[in-house]
């Protein structure tokens, strides 16, 4: 059995997205289309560490307050974050208050900009670990050989919270595998994205 059903507009899109509009929209227009803005990989990777132990709904209907309270995630600005920012955040109810992850968040920024002066851009990095053929999109492994030397590579110079379940949803969500379902609606429109797509480095 295909991972599919149909939407109330009638076509075939990935179960899991299917409960609510704003996430169907999220599949339709995000989910799995390739990415190389360092802003928005340093933000899923600050979002995905946030989502560790909850759904991925509950932080993407908290998206824009976190946006809000990161500074967009300019990992520019979030590195010069300190103490007092960290209680400040600490004080937001419209985001997810766990120290740990609001630390590693500040933390990861510092170890953005060390990427950036070392390898040009953070894309070009993290772009190196895409494997070069997509999953049968039949089932979807909660870890790969890709994410796990993501994760290792991403550790060893400093990364927190990028174990490599959380390196796979954040290679899933960017483009960097494609896993929409065989008969999904969108995964014909990722595939054509991807071919398109010039990888960064």
């Amino acid at each position: 059995m295909t991972p599919t059903a149909l939407a109330p507009d009638g076509r075939a899109r990935c179960t899991w997205c299917l409960s609510t509009q704003s996430y169907i929209h999220y599949h339709d227009h995000e989910w799995g289309f390739p990415v190389s803005d360092d802003r928005r990989l340093f933000e899923k990777l600050s979002l995905e560490a946030f989502q560790a132990g909850l759904s991925w709904y509950t932080i993407l209907q908290k998206r824009e307050n976190f946006r809000a309270a990161f500074a967009n995630f300019d990992f520019h600005q979030v590195a010069q974050f300190d103490e007092n920012d960290v209680l400040r955040l600490l004080q937001n109810a419209d985001i997810v208050r766990h120290r740990g992850k609001i630390e590693a968040v500040i933390h990861n920024a510092s170890r953005a900009l060390e990427m950036v002066a070392q390898e040009g851009s953070l894309a070009a990095f993290l772009w190196r670990f895409a494997p070069a053929q997509d999953n049968d999109g039949l089932s979807i492994p909660a870890q790969t050989p890709a994410s796990q030397a993501l994760a290792h590579a991403l550790k060893k110079r400093g990364w927190k919270f990028v174990g490599p379940t959380t390196a796979y949803a954040f290679m899933q969500s960017m483009g960097m595998v494609n896993d929409h379902a065989p008969d999904c609606v969108t995964r014909a429109q990722v595939a054509a994205a991807k071919k398109a797509f010039q990888r960064p480095g």
